[in-house]
């Protein structure tokens, strides 16, 4: 079959790579159709890490995509051949201390694709994986919807964890794919208002017809003397006592600080964003006199069937988000092109 394969730092070829074979009773064999690019992939392109995660040449990434089912195991139910299917990349082992007490995303022995160390990704026109990971659409999703059910199950879990109050007040700092998929999760799940920030206007943009209240480039203005500051005026006012809930999705230092300053106090502070350094701080003072409430994220958990369902029902536009495609072939060109955030790029689709 043919892989798209990173051979080095920013080195990315088309190879003829050996096609995976069915050998348990659950495995299920995937043509894979469509590949987001994500953020974390980009990461393995640039640096060859995250964290302690490092990239082995030569290695398959990308884990966000949707696939038809090409084959299946003996023991296999739930899906048949010819199913187009929402692809989880997460094979938790289910017997670990994290599985039994209902953390799969925490999983100690965790099977992820495109991560080092632990599996191959899905930038390759076959993949096999258990039956559990294959979500069968039954045609109310489009491939594209379906590549993106990764992500918004993020936004999906990620909201959930947070646990907004009824009408919440909330920020979003990053308006990337995960920040959209929050905003759109947020929505679904009533927030009243919903502040954005980031520094690429076109995402801004994206953010403000998706719903949001208000949005702002962190590089155009005091964004927190803008929100809690009265510098927003609508119909309501600007939010003097603090947002009930941050999303910070950016993984970035000043959006952090900014967060701490955004939230009321007792208010909740969800970190999304994946970091490029090792260590981030908060302000002692100000974090624990307000006593913010701090919700780590990883990953999902248990959210790609309702991530489905909000898309299928129409309960979540998530299709705006993909703004350019490539082939197989041209996939390092995307990568190029997400790594630069160039031409407006929010979400680069694969066509397999």
């Amino acid at each position: 079959m043919k892989a798209m394969v990173l051979t080095g730092l920013r080195q990315m070829e088309l190879m003829d790579w050996p096609k995976p074979e069915i050998k348990n009773d659950d495995d299920v064999l995937l043509k894979i159709e469509k590949v987001g690019i994500c953020g974390s992939d980009v990461h393995y392109y640039e640096t060859g890490k995250i964290g302690v995660q490092v990239v082995e040449y030569p290695f398959i990434v990308g884990h966000e995509c949707s696939a038809t089912v090409e084959a299946v195991g003996s023991g296999v139910k739930r899906v048949k051949v010819g199913d187009p299917v929402v692809v989880d990349p997460a094979a938790p082992c289910n017997k670990c201390d994290q599985c039994l007490a209902g953390r799969e995303n925490t999983c100690h022995n965790v099977r992820f694709l495109g991560t080092p160390g632990q599996g191959g990704g899905c930038l390759c026109e076959y993949i096999v994986m258990p039956e559990e990971c294959c979500y069968p659409t039954k045609n109310r999703l489009t491939l594209d919807q379906g590549a993106l059910c990764e992500p918004f199950s993020i936004g999906v879990y990620t909201v959930k964890r947070a646990n907004m109050p009824k009408n919440a007040h909330i920020g979003i700092l990053g308006a990337g794919p995960i920040g959209l998929s929050v905003l759109a999760a947020a929505r679904a799940e009533g927030a009243e208002k919903i502040y954005v920030t980031d520094k690429i206007d076109s995402r801004l943009t994206a953010a403000k017809a998706a719903g949001a209240m208000w949005v702002g480039n962190v590089d155009a203005g005091d964004i927190v003397g803008s929100i809690v500051g009265g510098g927003v005026h609508d119909e309501s006012g600007a939010e003097p006592h603090g947002l009930d809930v941050v999303f910070e999705c950016c993984g970035q230092q000043e959006a952090l600080d900014q967060a701490v300053e955004l939230l009321k106090p007792g208010g909740t502070l969800a970190f999304v964003g994946i970091p490029r350094q090792e260590r981030v701080s908060f302000e002692a003072c100000l974090f624990r006199r307000k006593e913010i409430e701090l919700r780590n994220i990883r990953r999902q958990n248990g959210c790609v069937q309702a991530a489905m369902d909000l898309i299928g029902s129409g309960q979540a536009d998530i299709d705006y988000m993909v703004t350019h495609r490539f082939e197989l072939a041209e996939a390092k060109d995307a990568f190029d092109l997400v790594a630069a955030y160039d031409d407006g790029v929010i979400k680069a689709m694969i066509d397999v």
